[in-house]
């Protein structure tokens, strides 16, 4: 029988590469919107004849209920969340609602209406803040720094806790961060990729950034949602770190940004102190090997060939609508 699934987020970067391949495998998709959204849809305009998309909100308990109910889906997979740190300061309440009382919500409802369902949450590398080792393992202690860290380590614990107490299929997987051409630009990694390529096309002169000393564990958002499908498809639900398992600066990132469009990237990047982040005395860094050894996954875009995919999308981009 045709396995059914059910994504929150959908409209998201993980969303829209993660209906991309359910769709592979033959599933069917539903996708889950805010009637009032105001959610850019160009990410899953290519899928809209093949998605059917629902109603629902994780602010609201009886919408969710309904939407499981009605679907009855075998997975859900939620993807949805406040998900920009800087905003979670500035809207500490509504990112609470979302990204940890939301996933309260739509356990609540699966436990009711489809308690057989395999459920995925989306974690975040945020919940360790300022861990006391690095590399991070799935036995590093959670110490948040920042509201969306918070609500994300109340989410994971609640699906952990779902787990035990109702013996749900809930995997959480602590995700670091992953990019794409269909990452915001607001983010690190897309706002050097695109600035450079408008850089290139003389679009702009000038790229500021902060710190560039400070290192991250940057993976592709493509190979990131196959470890998901893949946690779901295990015989016992766990918990899973998603990353690359090595760290680059963005010192790095730039260099090899404006190398592939063949600049010299001092001539053109400032460094702007109100962009710089709190001290991180620890690195964080994902210990991919429990998902290598279990799940059989490791990445397979090098940090390299993620640079010069998204720097070659947004040249192209900007080339075909400047």
């Amino acid at each position: 029988m045709t396995k059914k699934a059910l994504i929150t987020g959908l409209t998201g970067q993980d969303g829209s590469y993660l209906a991309e391949l359910l769709l592979e495998k033959g599933y069917q998709v539903y996708g889950l919107v805010r009637r009032s959204s105001t959610s850019n849809l160009e990410r899953i305009n290519h899928l809209f004849n093949q998605i059917q998309i629902v109603s629902g909100d994780l602010l609201d308990q009886s919408s969710l209920m309904d939407v499981v109910s009605d679907c009855q889906p075998d997975e859900i997979y939620n993807l949805a969340s406040q998900s920009y740190v800087p905003l979670s300061w500035t809207q500490p309440a509504l990112t609470a609602e979302y990204t940890a009382l939301g996933v309260s919500r739509l356990l609540e409802s699966i436990r009711r209406c489809k308690p057989d369902a395999r459920f995925y949450q989306a974690s975040s590398s945020e919940v360790f803040g300022q861990p006391d080792e690095s590399p991070q393992t799935e036995r590093t202690a959670f110490r948040p720094r920042n509201p969306y860290g918070v609500a994300k380590a109340y989410a994971h614990w609640m699906t952990v806790n779902y787990r035990q107490q109702y013996k749900l299929f809930g995997c959480c997987g602590i995700t670091y961060t992953h990019e794409s051409p269909r990452r915001g630009t607001e983010f690190v990694f897309r706002k050097i990729t695109r600035t450079a390529a408008m850089i290139k096309l003389g679009l702009a002169n000038e790229l500021k950034l902060g710190n560039l000393d400070a290192r991250r564990d940057w993976c592709y958002a493509k190979d990131a949602v196959c470890a998901m499908w893949m946690m779901l498809q295990q015989e016992k639900p766990d918990d899973y770190i998603i990353g690359s398992g090595e760290t680059h600066s963005v010192r790095e990132l730039v260099e090899c940004a404006f190398n592939c469009l063949g600049l010299d990237w001092q001539d053109y990047v400032s460094v702007d102190p109100a962009f710089y982040r709190p001290d991180e005395p620890v690195q964080l860094v994902g210990c991919i090997y429990k998902a290598k050894a279990q799940l059989g996954w490791k990445p397979q875009y090098s940090f390299q060939q993620l640079v010069e995919l998204m720097v070659d999308c947004d040249l192209k981009a900007l080339s075909d609508n400047p």
